[in-house]
């Protein structure tokens, strides 16, 4: 019987941090084991935003290698590079082509990203929801893990198939594409930024001290804790609205220590940021470091890296492939022969 099949990834720009292993990551080393897993590198999304293309081949290299790092098996999971397969753009392509414009124009993200752009903003970063989607719909995902903020976009994704493709064209084939199902993951799923208790950890945050780097070395982790922002109560807890660094921190602590909520709890109730800020620094290196000393050994044999996304690439490709040509049948394009 075969298992549900999950697909997702992470853009290759900037360094992956702490919110991405916890709150994505590591999730899929777990779901390895009970789903036939696809994860990619996704360097076309990377491209909707300005980039430095001397580094999106080595960013793109080291992602994968990190996934790898933080437990990816290549014997249980396609691991894989987005633009390695024709078939996400052409497949986007075919989706612009039925998705209304004022779907993607009410896109949180977007709105968010375009303020910042200004008179910048790319045709690519309106469309980037389209790509996502033909990313999911191409592998016939039965679920996507996702938090919260990307949510819409997983719903878009989900009514370009049902809506758009599927209720269009079931006399020619029925039910074409997959519809995908979120799945959410609770524990770890939205990690915040060291400087704003309110605000996720990302990528993109020009504050470096405001995230924890898989790769930073630990004199570094232990700066960006101590300047890590606090309050002014003694003692840390869970569930304080008040509170969201408390909540943020302790659950970090929680998170890297293997401990429950309830005992990292109880451990650090009457504790003070002096004597705690300590305890989530060795906890933060303590994790990282193997995930650090295996990257490393990755890197170092370029060969064993390059070969693992070859192989990936086609077995991705095999399985897009298949897809896109029922899709490009459906629509009516002249078959290849």
């Amino acid at each position: 019987m075969s298992r549900p099949r999950v697909l997702s990834g992470v853009q290759p720009t900037g360094a992956l941090h702490l919110g991405n292993w916890l709150g994505a990551i590591r999730n899929w080393v777990e779901l390895q084991e009970s789903h036939e897993t696809f994860f990619c590198v996704v360097d076309l999304h990377a491209i909707t935003t300005p980039h430095n293309p001397g580094k999106l081949a080595s960013e793109t290299l080291s992602t994968a290698a990190l996934y790898m790092a933080c437990g990816i098996d290549p014997s249980k999971s396609t691991i894989f590079v987005q633009s390695h397969i024709p078939a996400h753009s052409e497949l986007c392509w075919i989706l612009n082509c039925v998705t209304p414009l004022n779907w993607l124009e009410r896109m949180i993200q977007f709105k968010e990203k375009a303020i910042k752009q200004g008179d910048n903003v790319s045709v690519g970063l309106l469309d980037y929801p389209v790509l996502m989607a033909a990313d999911i719909l191409l592998y016939d995902a039965d679920f996507v893990p996702v938090g919260e903020d990307q949510k819409q976009h997983l719903e878009l994704a989900r009514n370009i198939a049902q809506q758009r493709i599927n209720s269009r064209f079931k006399e020619v084939e029925k039910d074409l594409l997959k519809i995908p199902k979120p799945m959410i993951i609770k524990n770890g799923s939205r990690v915040m930024s060291l400087s704003d208790g309110l605000k996720k950890m990302s990528k993109s945050d020009d504050n470096d001290n405001s995230r924890i780097n898989l790769l930073d070395p630990p004199e570094l982790i232990c700066k960006k804790i101590k300047r890590a922002k606090t309050d002014s109560y003694i003692g840390l807890e869970f569930g304080n609205p008040l509170r969201p660094e408390a909540e943020n921190l302790l659950g970090m602590y929680a998170i890297l220590s293997g401990k429950s909520n309830a005992v990292a709890q109880q451990e650090c109730l009457e504790m003070g940021w002096g004597k705690f800020k300590p305890l989530l620094n060795d906890a933060a290196t303590s994790a990282l470091k193997p995930i650090q000393e295996k990257y490393k050994e990755l890197m170092e044999n370029r060969d064993h890296l390059n070969l693992v996304l070859k192989n990936g690439r086609i077995k991705a490709e095999q399985t897009a492939q298949k897809n896109l040509t029922r899709i490009r049948n459906a629509l009516g394009f002249l078959p290849e022969k």
